[in-house]
């Protein structure tokens, strides 16, 4: 499997409600390793039975940001409402996709800078009115309560950098489907339980209602963390290339933080510790309190650019997470400390 080309397929492919794209289609790799239902509204679990009823559940959400229509007036511009954490500053000029009876292009408006007094500034998402360019045609194609996407298309940068949109969490997606691959046909001493988790740009939602009903023993978040860039201090994010975050938190399960770090050190994985005072803002913070509790950690990849159409990552990042997922399986997880 060329992860490279799983997460461009899964960034060009959109999973936003009722727009099921990226879950289909990760559904249909993940059944050639795993067996695979549909679970809550769009989240995929897959699992692949071990030697041992003890259930690692490894999880990466599927959802993405984007926005739903909110309004569509007779000249056909529309505006708009976020559905998950939208930088609006980057709004303007920005070329979507709208999800109405077909797929529709449009773009954010945008004052040319000869006609603009002062630096635009925008408070409410609203304010920046999307062009169609259907005129009177829009109200027969797009609907109030249509989602909009945005459409920019991953791109190799230089060294093994990529970018595109959605890599928030499609990176953690697509090392779940190599880490399947990976496990698949060999003798596990656990079993593994893999969620392509939907909702959690809304709240959560996908993994509080899986982990309740996966019931597992232990638990690793795969997501994505803030990656070193212009204007970020290094003790906010980690480095592109600095191999996978491992996360250290109160919230977390420092056994399991620890038993991540020694399996790293001790076959050469590059890896990088996130310490976080608290929550951690992805699903283990819901998971680790399912039902009377389940040990978790997070193993998150450096992102430059977060919730943009430009977000920034290294694969060998998403490499180190892949090849310390598989050794901690193969190890047994936490089955015998």
């Amino acid at each position: 499997m060329d992860i490279k080309e799983i997460l461009f397929s899964l960034s060009e492919r959109d999973t936003i409600d009722t727009v099921t794209e990226a879950s289909d289609y990760a559904k249909e790799i993940l059944s050639e390793y795993a067996e695979v239902k549909s679970i809550g509204n769009l989240s995929v679990l897959g699992f692949i039975k071990g030697k041992s009823d003890y259930t690692v559940l490894l999880d990466a959400h599927i959802d993405q940001i984007g926005m739903i229509v909110t309004d569509v007036d007779n000249e056909g511009f529309l505006t708009v409402s976020n559905s998950g954490g939208i930088d609006i500053r980057a709004l303007p000029a920005r070329a979507v996709t709208v999800h109405g009876k077909e797929k529709i292009p449009a773009v954010f408006c945008s004052t040319p800078p000869h006609l603009a007094k002062g630096e635009a500034e925008y408070t409410d998402i609203a304010e920046i009115k999307l062009d169609t360019g259907l005129g009177d045609k829009a109200r027969e194609v797009v609907s109030v309560g249509d989602y909009v996407t945005f459409s920019a298309k991953p791109t190799p940068l230089s060294g093994d950098l990529v970018t595109g949109r959605s890599f928030d969490d499609r990176s953690g997606v697509a090392c779940l489907l190599e880490v399947a691959s990976r496990l698949s046909g060999k003798e596990l001493p656990v079993s593994v339980a893999f969620l392509l988790s939907d909702g959690e740009e809304l709240g959560m939602r996908g993994a509080t209602t899986a982990a309740f009903d996966i019931n597992a023993d232990e638990a690793i978040a795969v997501d994505v963390s803030f990656g070193d860039g212009i204007g970020i201090s290094e003790t906010e994010c980690g480095k592109l290339t600095g191999g996978a975050m491992i996360g250290v938190s109160p919230v977390l399960c420092r056994d399991l933080s620890d038993r991540l770090i020694n399996l790293a050190r001790h076959n050469g994985i590059k890896y990088q510790l996130e310490a976080m005072g608290g929550k951690t803002g992805t699903n283990a913070d819901v998971i680790s309190v399912s039902r009377g509790g389940v040990k978790t950690c997070t193993l998150s990849i450096p992102l430059r650019n977060m919730h943009t159409e430009a977000e920034t990552l290294s694969l060998q990042d998403l490499n180190s997470v892949c090849d310390l997922l598989e050794k901690y399986i193969l190890s047994g997880g936490l089955l015998n400390v």
